[in-house]
């Protein structure tokens, strides 16, 4: 192969590559921020405990972040093709991404918010 055909398919791939990380991780931000609010605010102690919210929110972010990428890739095929219309491609891999990172954005968030003292 030729590299001056190489570069074109290289540069067009970088390119849906950054695509696909700066929406998914735009995406997970939205998601997983109020995720982890619900969380930190539901929990005991929290600003209004409610037991049941946070145990059904915490069972489910620990399920999410428990599923293997090609797991859940494949379990969240009908929602992908819902959401974007086709399972392949670069729209249809940005929502098992976010769906995938936004636990994991909710966990950190919610250890950073429980980090702050309660007395400020």
């Amino acid at each position: 192969m030729n590299i001056n055909t190489l570069i074109p398919v290289l540069w067009q791939g970088l390119l849906e590559t950054l695509a696909m990380t700066i929406a998914s991780a735009v995406f997970a931000y939205i998601l997983g921020i109020p995720l982890a609010l619900l969380l930190y605010s539901t929990a005991p102690g929290g600003l209004t405990p409610k037991p049941v919210v946070n145990r059904v929110l915490n069972i489910i972010t620990n399920i999410l972040r428990s599923v293997p990428f090609l797991i859940l890739l494949i379990w969240i095929m009908p929602f992908t093709r819902f959401i974007v219309g086709t399972t392949i491609g670069t729209p249809a891999a940005i929502v098992p991404l976010v769906v995938s990172a936004a636990p994991y954005v909710a966990r950190m968030v919610e250890s950073s918010l429980l980090e702050v003292d309660g007395g400020l």
